[in-house]
């Protein structure tokens, strides 16, 4: 018979920490606004929503590492905005960011979800953040809420020998 495993979007026993870029504030605040809706209408209690910020994207990563590495956290929700500009700069950071992110959860086992817009205009980041794209905050604490579940639902990984 095989098995099946589903996450689900009950958040009430989970203990999420969202972390915010200040860079490009007015986005990111939107985007933690979100996410700490979704948070709470799938059930988290206050006290298990903890909210960081961190200076910029670039700082996203190394703040998550920290957090996963706690064991406090069943999840972790990035979010931020990184806008073109004239130079090269963008690049870099939004690469740093998004595969730092994504390592953070490969390294720790911790479910850790990326709301980092990456856009060309203030304008496309203001539709992701609300506007008319939906909020991605929103959409990467409902990621994390599920990914957090499944992972207690699946099976524990081996101990390293």
């Amino acid at each position: 018979m095989s098995r099946s495993f589903d996450g689900g979007l009950d958040a009430r026993h989970l203990r999420v920490a969202v972390v915010a870029s200040r860079f490009n504030e007015t986005i990111s605040r939107q985007l933690l606004d979100g996410s700490s809706d979704c948070l709470r209408r799938h059930g988290i209690a206050e006290e298990n929503l903890s909210v960081v910020w961190v200076p910029g994207a670039f700082e996203l990563p190394a703040t998550a590492m920290r957090l996963a590495s706690s064991n406090e956290f069943d999840a972790i929700v990035c979010v931020g905005a990184v806008i073109r500009g004239e130079t090269p700069h963008f690049d870099f950071v939004a690469g740093h960011a998004t595969s730092g992110i994504g390592r953070v959860a490969l390294t720790t086992g911790i479910p850790v979800t990326c709301g980092v817009l990456t856009t060309d205009t203030v304008a496309q980041a203001a539709e992701r953040a609300g506007g008319k794209m939906g909020n991605k905050g929103f959409e990467a604490a409902q990621a994390a809420i599920e990914m957090a579940n499944l992972f207690a639902a699946l099976p524990k990984p081996a101990p390293e020998l």
